[in-house]
């Protein structure tokens, strides 16, 4: 999604990112890369529940229940593993997201994206969350959790768009959601506004249901004219 993949596995990273020397170390082998895996997911459940506060290559390496030696080997040190940890944390929510959006009922754009909602604010989001307060708190440092994330999160948002939209038009409203959610959530966060962001996000769902709507209601229009051409 928006990322380059390694040669082995497939193994989604971050936009830009690059491989030092430290971890090519531990590339290059099937072995070295399912164990780098391993170690990567252990370290993923642990933020999820413990977040950010405190997190270190020494505790990192006590969650995947190795040493920091050992993770300095598959990694190129605590920033680098957090990089990819946030990364993999992002793409368990997205997974979330269109499990929900897939069972939604109706099946409209509006309740679709509600369903994505509950996934937004779900197991994820206090360690996403803590993830943006460091990129604004330490930008030069910690860009790297929010670089790519707009293209991860894309092609989701474009799949929930009804298939027959023309792609420019699943674009912009694509672009549309995610600002308004990333809105939302840090609203969420830093008011505590609940009400408001209910508020905002009835006002996004009505918008798209009458997106949905005028897209329907000019094909049927575009299909009525075919039809009385040819008659």
């Amino acid at each position: 999604m928006g990322a380059a993949e390694t040669a082995d596995q497939g193994l989604p990273r971050p936009a830009g990112y690059r491989r030092s020397a430290g971890y090519r170390r531990s590339a290059g082998t099937p072995r070295g890369e399912a164990r780098r895996r391993e170690l990567l997911d252990r370290v993923v459940d642990d933020l999820a529940v413990n977040g950010l506060v405190d997190f270190s290559l020494r505790r990192a390496a006590r969650a995947a229940g190795t040493t920091h030696k050992v993770l300095l080997y598959h990694f190129d040190g605590a920033d680098d593993l957090l990089q990819q940890a946030i990364w993999r944390l992002r793409e368990r929510r997205i997974a979330n997201s269109l499990a929900l959006a897939d069972v939604a009922q109706p099946q409209t754009m509006a309740a679709r994206v509600r369903a994505v909602w509950v996934a937004l604010v779900g197991e994820e989001s206090r360690v996403l969350d803590q993830a943006i307060g460091l990129m604004m708190y330490d930008s030069d440092r910690y860009v790297g959790l929010g670089r790519g994330a707009s293209q991860q999160y894309m092609p989701a948002l474009l799949s929930i768009c009804p298939p027959h939209w023309p792609e420019q038009r699943k674009l912009e409203v694509s672009e549309l959601i995610l600002a308004a959610l990333r809105g939302f959530l840090i609203d969420r966060l830093t008011s505590g506004n609940s009400e408001g962001v209910e508020a905002g996000f009835e006002a996004l769902a009505r918008a798209l249901d009458r997106e949905e709507a005028a897209s329907s209601l000019l094909g049927r229009q575009f299909a009525n004219h075919v039809v009385h051409f040819w008659v």
